[in-house]
């Protein structure tokens, strides 16, 4: 039986596991946003989404 996940949940998950990562490797955002959106399935609207999110943050992954 498969569990359909909401898309804000994955878009949750995608910020959650964009700024772990970000802090444990120091990868840049611009390289994490794209694995996120391949490894989560999100749609060009979750991406415009995130990419505005990171922006108004200057840059900086903000604590979860």
């Amino acid at each position: 039986m498969t569990t359909v996940v909401p898309p804000c949940e994955l878009t949750r998950k995608a910020i959650k596991w964009i700024s772990e990562q970000h802090s444990e490797t120091g990868k840049p955002l611009k390289s994490l946003l794209e694995e996120a959106a391949m490894r989560f399935n999100l749609s060009p609207k979750d991406m415009e989404f995130m990419e505005r999110f990171y922006a108004e943050n200057n840059g900086e992954a903000p604590d979860c």
